[in-house]
């Protein structure tokens, strides 16, 4: 799989994931097999200055990522990631190794594509719909 993350700083997997998903300097690209980290490749946000709604999901899509982590991120950019069937999660704080460790624990989390339940917390999960 390959996983971006919004980043603060570009140190490789010392990398300190960035609180903002859209506002980050760079990206990271961490490429998975079997819950274990294999690569990263960190590159500038190309939309660091500024950013049109929906440019930065179409990007990190286009970079063919299967998720998208975040210590943060609007509902308009998880619906976009929800649309191109990216997971989005947020919560993420510290470096990328930690922040990798917490997502193969399942500790991240998902975000919800409906504002019910990302009011309320959790809700109910049948609605799990792939395209």
């Amino acid at each position: 799989m390959l996983i971006a993350i919004s980043l603060e700083t570009n140190n490789g997997l010392d990398s300190t994931v960035a609180q903002h998903f859209g506002r980050c300097p760079y990206f990271g690209f961490v490429t998975t097999e079997d819950k274990k980290v294999q690569s990263i490749e960190v590159i500038d946000n190309p939309y660091y200055a500024g950013h049109q709604v929906g440019q930065v999901p179409g990007y990190i899509n286009k970079q063919k990522a299967d998720a998208m982590i975040s210590g943060g991120m609007g509902g308009r950019a998880i619906q976009f990631f929800q649309e191109f069937g990216l997971g989005a999660y947020t919560g993420a704080s510290g470096t990328v190794s930690q922040t990798m460790e917490k997502y193969f624990a399942g500790e991240l989390n998902e975000a919800a594509p409906c504002n019910e339940s990302i009011e309320h917390g959790h809700g109910d999960h049948d609605h799990d719909h792939h395209h």
